[in-house]
């Protein structure tokens, strides 16, 4: 009989050079960067915004960072909760700094530190940051959360930074819920806890955006943030604005058909009707260049490295990195569904990049970084902590 970690060996391709490598989510992973590239590269020939070199830059950076990752076991993070609390909470109101905020498309989320103006966006390495957080936090716990209080901290413990980032930037609270719930979830909470807080959750969404929309009540949510939500409901509620953008995006995917049109004979986003192609809209992009063929075969390369990542989880021993794989699963499950599903109107709109596809430094050396994360915990899966 082979062990749980001999068995993952051979899967991934024995003990020998590549034995540190993690072959299985790792291909599906480097094969996503090469679809991004392309993609870039397309709208690069008439999106000026999609500056294919600085695309170049940002995987280049985030591909030597994976590396550092890959080689520091992260095990070692298991016990620093209170640590990666204060810095995950630095990070999500790093934008509200005197003289370090940035504002772009309405919102302010960068940072732009001064002299050198180089410009991040904090809120992508905070999602790493809160991942390694609730996996440290519910590793405390041994896989079973025994008291109410004990759930509740956790759940305390994520919704710190989560308050903190929805103030600037609501799309990514909301893959930082998904990936932290899951982590909570998984790690031993009873459902009869689970299920009234999700209901809990659901409620008070709600209770904000019927707040939001009636005169005279607090608004927590942002006008555009309504107008999205709208949207979804009534895409000709707002015909010259998000509606606008929603209806463009679908007929760039409608467009594509069965093969799509080539590469670089993307009308919608060449002729400037599809906004954001680049970045939210990337997906209707791609989808209108290789069509309904190549969208399955990029869903199903996603579907490939987050089965992989999962399938490590299951057969990692240590709880801290189990949770760790799980908190990446949510992440790249959300933002995947959550891009691709409001290209076609299935979801709200939400500033949600599509992982190594969409353009944008930050984004992609965060991603790059989870990769990075995931080998780490197999390059070090046999080694005592």
């Amino acid at each position: 009989m082979l062990g749980n970690d001999e068995r993952g060996a051979r899967i991934s391709g024995g003990r020998g050079p590549l034995g540190d490598l993690y072959l299985s989510q790792l291909i599906p992973a480097a094969l996503l960067v090469i679809v991004g590239v392309v993609t870039i590269w397309s709208a690069s020939l008439t999106i000026a915004e999609a500056r294919f070199s600085s695309h170049l830059v940002g995987i280049a950076m985030g591909a030597f960072l994976a590396f550092l990752v890959w080689r520091y076991d992260t095990r070692a993070l298991s016990g620093m909760v209170t640590t990666l609390l204060v810095i995950d909470c630095v990070l999500m109101v790093l934008p509200h700094f005197p003289g370090l905020g940035f504002e772009a498309k309405g919102m302010t989320g960068w940072v732009q530190l001064p002299l050198i103006h180089f410009r991040f966006q904090p809120s992508e390495p905070a999602k790493l940051v809160t991942i390694l957080l609730m996996a440290a936090a519910s590793a405390q716990y041994n896989g079973k959360i025994e008291t109410f209080t004990d759930y509740a901290k956790l759940c305390g413990t994520l919704l710190l930074p989560l308050g903190l980032l929805v103030m600037t930037d609501l799309g990514t609270g909301l893959v930082i819920l998904f990936a932290g719930a899951a982590i909570i979830i998984c790690s031993g909470a009873p459902s009869k806890w689970v299920v009234p807080t999700i209901a809990l959750i659901v409620g008070a969404v709600a209770l904000v955006v019927w707040s939001s929309m009636t005169p005279g009540l607090p608004h927590v949510l942002k006008d555009y943030q309504i107008k999205r939500l709208i949207v979804f409901v009534d895409e000709a509620a707002d015909p010259k604005g998000y509606g606008y953008n929603l209806r463009q995006a679908k007929i760039a995917v409608g467009s594509g058909g069965f093969l799509g049109k080539g590469i670089g004979n993307a009308s919608q986003a060449g002729s400037g009707f599809l906004p954001e192609a680049h970045t939210d809209f990337v997906f209707a992009l791609f989808a209108e260049q290789f069509g309904f063929v190549g969208s399955v075969l990029l869903l199903a390369l996603f579907a490939w490295m987050i089965l992989a990542t999962l399938l490590l989880a299951m057969r990692i021993d240590n709880l801290f990195s189990k949770m760790l794989l799980v908190g990446c699963c949510g992440m790249w499950t959300f933002q995947v569904l959550e891009n691709i599903g409001m290209c076609i109107g299935i979801m709200p709109i939400t500033g949600i990049p599509l992982p190594f596809i969409s353009f944008g430094s930050s984004s992609m050396v965060s991603q790059l970084m989870a990769v990075g994360m995931v080998q780490s915990v197999w390059r070090h899966r046999q080694k005592a902590a």
